[in-house]
């Protein structure tokens, strides 16, 4: 599929070593949810003090946090986007899902807490905004919660990215 995985920095190091990750997650979490029209993401790499100015800024919440998503639509969670149903963008022909920002200081630092590594971390966060950009939610902690978590460690383990 010809997903476009637009990727920006706000960092000194520019995209560094996660533009081939990024490349190569986002597609792959796309396709494991079934979404075959070819689509645009948007990515922004930035620190925490970047994230924490866009999270006060978008969601008045006074603190930094590890990714945040912007949907262009509201999608059923495990009901993929069709050409029937995708609202493409006339100049590109490609359904604009919407914005991810990553924090790579707070995955950094979420891989050495959790023991699996920044690597690991900024995939799994990339998996978790493409499921956010497709409807998915976890703020309850009933059904919706385990459900989104169980398609990211799906979408990971088919990718090899394990925790350990």
């Amino acid at each position: 599929m010809n997903h476009e995985i637009i990727i920006e920095s706000e960092l000194d190091g520019g995209t560094g070593p996660w533009e081939a990750l990024l490349q190569r997650v986002i597609p792959a979490a796309l396709e494991a949810e079934g979404v075959c029209v070819p689509c645009e993401v948007d990515v922004l790499l930035t620190d925490d003090g970047g994230i924490h100015e866009i999270n006060l800024e978008q969601r008045g919440v006074d603190r930094p946090t590890d990714v945040l998503s912007f949907p262009m639509f509201e999608f059923t969670p495990g009901i993929p986007p069709t050409a029937e149903t995708a609202e493409k963008d006339p100049d590109t022909g490609l359904l604009p899902l919407g914005d991810m920002v990553l924090s790579v200081e707070r995955a950094a630092a979420q891989g050495e807490e959790y023991g699996h590594g920044a690597e690991r971390e900024m995939a799994y966060l990339a998996v978790h905004s493409v499921l956010h950009l497709l409807g998915y939610d976890h703020m309850d902690d009933g059904p919706q919660r385990a459900r989104m978590r169980g398609r990211e460690e799906a979408i990971l383990n088919a990718l090899g990215i394990t925790r350990g």
